[in-house]
């Protein structure tokens, strides 16, 4: 009864428990999707390796857009500390634009690949990859999408503590994205031209 009561005065400390919750069911399949890359990620089949296909300095760059985004996503949570909403929104723009740049880039060389014959289905090696990147990749376009949404909210009712925690939540989602794309650039990128 006592943490009935507790949870009902306080709701934010269940969606935020909600999240690390479901923060660590994203970390589950990411695991399993780095496991499987392992395992099959030499498994050319004759075909091209990473090395035979990727572009670091692409790579590279998409990189730097994802961490930037992070960083911009920062400046507008301490914007929202500050409780000044237009930078707040500003900063919440320029994640999104960067996020963007970040999955067209991801685009971009995925549809390279494929002209070059290197699709899904050229070998294990090789749809590991495209579901491990791909499967990254629709997370940051499901979490633009979620920040655009967020950006309607803020910009309809301000810095409300529902729009706070949801600007948090966002927060520990966008962050887990970068983390996850780190490994995926080493693991996969780095040691795949190796």
């Amino acid at each position: 009864m006592q943490f009935y009561a507790t949870t009902e005065q306080h709701p934010e400390n269940g969606t935020l428990l909600g999240f690390w919750l479901y923060l660590m069911s994203d970390c589950l399949i990411f695991a399993c999707l780095f496991a499987v890359y392992a395992v099959v990620g030499r498994s050319y089949a004759a075909g091209p390796s990473g090395a035979d296909l990727f572009n670091l300095p692409l790579v590279a760059l998409n990189t730097s857009m994802l961490l930037l985004s992070s960083i911009t996503y920062g400046f507008a949570m301490l914007e929202m500390q500050r409780n000044r909403l237009k930078p707040t929104m500003v900063w919440l723009v320029v994640t999104g634009l960067l996020g963007a740049v970040f999955i067209g880039l991801e685009l971009y060389e995925f549809t390279h690949l494929i002209h070059e014959g290197a699709g899904p289905q050229r070998s294990a090696f090789l749809s590991a990859f495209f579901t491990l990147v791909g499967t990254h990749g629709l997370h940051v376009t499901f979490g633009i999408i979620w920040l655009i949404t967020l950006l309607f909210q803020l910009g309809k009712h301000g810095l409300i503590p529902e729009n706070r925690r949801r600007l948090m939540c966002l927060s520990m989602f966008w962050h887990f994205l970068d983390v996850v794309w780190i490994g995926v650039f080493t693991f996969v990128y780095l040691m795949g031209v190796l």
